[in-house]
């Protein structure tokens, strides 16, 4: 069984996906864009577009009543893998201690031509 988590507290889809989905005890967040959804502007420099994107992302965990503990794997879209460190810097400030796994990829292009987009998978409750 699934279940579509949902929260207006992260950007929404802009295609057919849903922000999240809960099964078999996981949460499987979509790629989360820079896009802060008050008002769905996305800072220009990388390390704003990882916070923003990782504010989504424990957005939607906040949702399920989880944090960034919970998170098991993440991976990480890059634009520019120059980008790498100015966007480690700040994935840091968000996880700690026992960091979940994960995988960093340049990609050719991202939708809304985004410099970042991040994606997560988390243990549920």
């Amino acid at each position: 069984m699934k279940t579509i988590v949902a929260t207006d507290k992260a950007p929404a889809a802009i295609g057919p996906y849903s922000q999240a989905i809960k099964a078999n005890g996981l949460l499987f967040i979509s790629g989360q864009l820079p896009v802060n959804p008050a008002d769905g502007v996305m800072p220009a420099a990388v390390a704003d577009q990882a916070g923003q994107s990782l504010e989504n992302v424990m957005a939607i965990l906040a949702r399920e009543g989880l944090s960034g503990k919970a998170v098991v794997k993440t991976t990480v879209f890059l634009k520019n893998m120059d980008d790498f460190a100015a966007v480690n810097a700040v994935y840091a400030q968000y996880f700690t201690g026992e960091f979940p796994a994960r995988a960093c990829v340049e990609v050719a292009r991202l939708p809304k031509d985004a410099l970042v987009e991040i994606e997560a998978v988390a243990l549920c409750k």
